[in-house]
């Protein structure tokens, strides 16, 4: 990954489907307690990401339902 795309933020998508992987490869294990903590880690900033793309989706809902314009 180039330094460019890794401060680029990522989609919903993305962010998505790196948790899923994220929690596959902690429940199939192999990993050393460092890896596990790092991925954990990790886990839980995606998971934020994910977090904060749906409470804008719900206040962009929100807007909608409330503007009186047809």
């Amino acid at each position: 990954m180039t330094d460019e795309k890794k401060d680029e933020p990522l989609s919903y998508e993305q962010a998505r489907a790196e948790l899923a992987s994220v929690v596959e490869r902690l429940e199939t294990g192999g990993t050393t307690l460092e890896e596990s903590l790092a991925l954990w880690e990790r886990g839980e900033k995606l998971a934020d990401t994910c977090q904060r793309w749906l409470d804008g989706a719900r206040a962009r809902i929100d807007a909608a339902r409330q503007d009186p314009t047809p």
